[in-house]
C-alpha cells in the first residue's frame, strides 16, 4: 500500500478510546499512527493488535493494580504506555476506558506508509547496536517493507518510540504523535485468536485482532514461560 496519507491523518478524537477495550481494539485496524520528530515523520497503518483489560485479564501489566511501571494505563484515555520487556524492546500500547479503570491496545504490527527511508535506517541502527560482531555491521542489510513495523519491537523502532514517550497525549496538538482516522476495514477483513506469548488464564481469550491476508502481520506464538507480555 502506497497511497499517501491525504485527509485520513486527522487525528481520533478522545471520546473514541474512552470506550471499553474489546470495542475500541478491532477499531483500530486500518488507523494510522504518526510520529513526527527531529528526524522526519513516519508513520504506520495498523494492521495487528491486541486487547488487555487490566484488573480483568490475567495477562495484564495492571491484573494486580497500579504500579509505577502501569501508572499510565490508570490514567486519562488516548494517552501512550510505553514498556521496556527482555531488557531490550520497547512495545507501545493506546490507553483505553475510563481513568482508574486500567485497559490498553498492544500496537503489534503494521505498514510503514510514510518515512520508509527513515524507519529503516532507525531499523539497521538498532540491529548494529544489539549485533554480537560489531564488524559485520559493516555491511548495510536491507529490510523488506512489509517487515519494517511486523511486530511491536519492530514498530516502535520504526516509529522512534521509547521509554521518553510513555505518558505521550495522542490527543493533543504537541505531542508529536497521534493516532488518525486511516482506512479502517470491512467486518469481514478482521479476524481474531488468542494473544502472542500470554499463558495461563487468558491464554485462550481471542484477543489479538488482525488484518486478513496482510503481510504485516507478525507470526502467532504460544507463551512459553508464565511471564506476562502484554499491558
Amino acid at each position: 500500500m502506497a497511497e499517501p496519507l491525504g485527509g485520513s491523518d486527522e487525528p481520533l478524537h478522545r471520546a473514541f478510546f474512552a470506550r471499553p477495550v474489546l470495542t475500541v481494539a478491532p477499531e483500530l485496524l486500518g488507523r494510522v499512527i504518526i510520529h513526527t520528530t527531529h528526524e522526519g515523520v513516519v508513520a504506520v497503518r495498523l494492521t495487528e493488535v491486541e486487547a488487555y483489560d487490566g484488573e480483568r485479564d490475567p495477562g495484564s501489566h495492571a491484573y494486580r493494580g497500579p504500579t509505577p511501571r502501569n501508572a499510565v494505563m490508570f490514567g486519562p484515555p488516548g494517552h501512550l504506555y510505553v514498556y521496556f520487556t527482555y531488557g531490550m524492546h520497547w512495545c507501545a500500547n493506546a490507553v483505553c476506558g475510563s481513568p482508574g479503570s486500567a485497559s490498553a491496545v498492544l500496537l503489534r504490527a503494521g505498514e510503514v506508509i510514510e518515512g520508509v527511508d527513515l524507519a529503516r535506517r532507525r531499523r539497521e541502527e538498532r540491529r548494529q547496536r544489539q549485533s554480537r560482531d560489531p564488524a559485520a555491521t559493516a555491511v548495510r542489510r536491507s529490510v523488506s517493507g512489509h517487515e519494517l513495523a511486523r511486530g511491536p519491537a519492530r514498530l516502535t523502532t520504526a516509529l522512534g518510540l521509547d521509554g521518553t514517550q510513555n505518558g505521550a497525549d495522542m490527543c493533543g496538538a504537541t505531542a508529536g504523535l497521534s493516532i488518525g482516522a486511516g482506512w479502517p476495514p470491512g467486518a469481514e477483513d478482521v479476524r481474531t485468536g488468542p494473544r502472542t506469548g500470554v499463558g495461563g488464564a487468558g491464554a485462550a481469550l481471542p484477543w489479538r485482532f488482525f488484518l486478513d491476508g496482510e503481510r504485516s502481520v507478525s507470526p502467532y506464538r504460544p507463551a512459553v514461560t508464565r511471564r506476562r507480555r502484554g499491558p
